[in-house]
């Protein structure tokens, strides 16, 4: 066979070899990497640390709020900044996170130097450091449709969820190690450091973005919103991401009950659950970048019924052996929801539009979890832990159907001679229906 008609091998076969070979992704990658480590070890030293400064009666309540300042300001932060940051690149967003956040985070070990770190000074920084999380956010995805076709953003996105899952993998087991070493504070300032490494390789890396551009054209401080109310397909993508996340929320207070009250297993077994998980996540978003030839809304339904159905063994009281590699199954689905959904979303307007709608789609999806975790605490008061999986498994399947009929619900066919689009057949049918509105 001729050498011209060889085909190609890996890893030039591989869906992610246009965003690991592109000449500016590759140089920002490494600092995406070392940052999601750093936030991998945060998950640990945050809550630990509040454990340290809060009073002994209050531990509880300050852990909560110090968990909820890390991300939770973030929504307030889309709507206070949307005026300054619409429209602005994505390389500016995500460099500007994390600049916020390394200089925020940095204040916590310099004010525990000088003595002055307490309980309310420690959750007003945390607070502070989330402010641009939403827009950091959708600068990196807006990154990938600014520098690559469509056709690669799914790999690229998947690829970003990859380095995350990895994150959370390793980084709880190395924060534990460091804190015992040095203590929960000077986790918190490798995690600063790891923020300035990525804001350093944003400027660096990328190009600044032509002053004369989009950023001259004001915004709204809601144009994202607008954006997504105005377009049926958007706003209804927002409202099942809220609700799939919403629905899991509860599982973070059912499942150390079932296992520590109903099991009466011990602490290391609720660990196992959570690592088996997470391994699946991590398989999950290696295999999401496969699925650039299946259709996107199909796909993107078809993750939520096939989570809730995977998590039904776990409300059925399955044995150990078998609730196990559930949850693992259930945290392999869960992965590419977030690549599949953002393939959506950066499909569905011009990248000058992008940041607005995601940071939007952030501000209101980050509230989701929280709120549902917060349900959980009164519904396994009332009903019990396994039977709280049970209705979160369930629901979530009914959420899938639910969305499936809506999705395939007659729609008014194009006009004759309408050019057809290489775009995914079910997301083009719905932006015809509603195309991208410029918000102004």
């Amino acid at each position: 066979m001729p050498p011209d008609t060889v085909t190609p091998r890996f890893p030039r076969s591989s869906p992610y070899w246009p965003v690991v070979s592109h000449s500016l992704l590759r140089r920002v990658l490494p600092g995406l990497a070392v940052s999601a480590l750093g936030d991998g070890m945060a998950l640990v030293a945050v809550t630990w640390l509040a454990l340290q400064l809060a009073p002994q009666t209050q531990r509880g309540t300050w852990i909560a709020i110090a968990v909820a300042a890390y991300t939770l300001p973030s929504a307030a932060g889309t709507v206070i900044f949307g005026r300054l940051l619409s429209g602005r690149s994505g390389a500016q967003l995500a460099g500007w996170d994390a600049i916020l956040r390394a200089a925020a985070l940095a204040a916590i070990p310099a004010a525990y130097l000088a003595g002055a770190l307490n309980i309310g000074l420690y959750v007003t920084l945390l607070a502070a450091s989330s402010l641009l999380h939403s827009w950091g956010s959708a600068g990196r995805f807006t990154l990938i449709a600014e520098l690559l076709p469509q056709r690669h953003h799914l790999p690229a996105n998947a690829a970003l969820s990859t380095i995350s899952g990895v994150a959370t993998i390793v980084g709880p087991p190395l924060a534990g190690i460091l804190i015992g070493w040095a203590g929960p504070v000077w986790v918190i300032a490798i995690d600063a450091v790891t923020f300035a490494v990525l804001a350093v390789t944003y400027r660096l890396a990328i190009p600044a973005a032509d002053p004369t551009g989009p950023t001259a054209v004001a915004a709204s401080r809601t144009a994202g919103f607008n954006i997504i109310r105005h377009n049926s397909s958007l706003l209804g993508l927002l409202a099942l991401t809220f609700a799939f996340f919403f629905l899991f929320g509860p599982v973070y207070v059912a499942m150390p009950i079932r296992v520590a009250e109903d099991l009466h297993a011990s602490a290391t077994v609720l660990g196992s659950y959570y690592t088996a998980f997470g391994i699946g996540g991590v398989v999950g978003s290696l295999a999401a970048g496969h699925l650039r030839r299946w259709s996107l809304w199909p796909t993107t339904i078809g993750i939520v019924v096939g989570f809730g159905t995977a998590m039904l063994p776990l409300g059925l009281g399955a044995p150990l052996g078998l609730s196990l590699p559930a949850f693992a199954l259930a945290g392999l689905i869960w992965a590419p929801y977030m690549s599949t959904s953002m393939a959506l979303f950066q499909g569905s307007t011009t990248t000058a539009k992008l940041p607005q709608v995601l940071a939007a789609n952030g501000a209101v999806t980050v509230l989701a979890v929280p709120l549902g975790t917060m349900l959980g605490g009164p519904l396994v008061t009332t009903i019990g832990a396994r039977e709280t999986l049970l209705l979160c498994a369930a629901a979530t399947v009914a959420l899938g159907v639910i969305a499936a009929g809506l999705t395939i619900l007659p729609a008014k066919p194009p006009a004759t001679g309408d050019a057809p689009s290489p775009a995914d057949p079910a997301t083009e049918l719905l932006l015809r229906r509603d195309p991208p509105i410029d918000v102004r």
